[in-house]
């Protein structure tokens, strides 16, 4: 019995989990859309990057910072700041007033560094090569990183918003939900 009660606990937070990343994903897929509009980067790496650096939101970084990627304090930055633990003790991240400043401020980060323009050659389309290339450009420390996105990507088909039409594609879906 107490094993039952285990299991039964072991797969509603497994559960939970996936119902967190797929109201996630619903929730920033527009944002993610137009940053790969705007700026190339594949809206699948981006949602991808976002679920990993924030728990699909739930770290204390994406609910008090509403920073979703992580993304340190740097000398030129003005803006507001709040501590978290991460290689070392308080170290100073970036807070943003809403989320898709992050989201904004992520997609600035990749295309103004120099050590990731390599990427901005790759089709927007190839998010292996750009989760591959974000490793070889040193944008993580964990040797996993390129599997842990891909797998992201391909577990909740995050692919389908780097293709053409896909924002017809969310209002179509959007459509067929109000009518249920």
């Amino acid at each position: 019995m107490k094993y039952f009660f285990t299991l039964v606990i072991l797969f509603s937070s497994i559960f939970s989990i996936a119902d967190n990343t797929s109201a996630y994903i619903k929730k920033y897929r527009k944002i993610a859309i137009k940053e790969m509009r705007n700026y190339r980067i594949p809206a699948s790496i981006t949602l991808a990057q976002a679920i990993l650096e924030s728990g699909s939101g739930q770290s204390k970084l994406a609910k008090k910072g509403r920073n979703h990627f992580g993304i340190k304090c740097t000398s030129d930055w003005n803006g507001r700041s709040i501590l978290a633990d991460d290689d070392k003790k308080d170290e100073c991240f970036r807070k943003y007033r809403k989320a898709k400043h992050s989201f904004r401020d992520h997609s600035e980060f990749l295309a103004n560094k120099k050590r990731y323009a390599f990427l901005f050659e790759l089709d927007k389309r190839d998010y292996k090569g750009w989760a591959n290339g974000l490793k070889k450009a040193g944008y993580a420390t964990n040797p996993n990183y390129p599997t842990l996105l891909i797998n992201l990507i391909e577990k909740y088909d995050l692919e389908k918003y780097d293709k053409r039409g896909a924002r017809r594609m969310i209002r179509k879906e959007e459509r067929l939900e109000t009518r249920k």
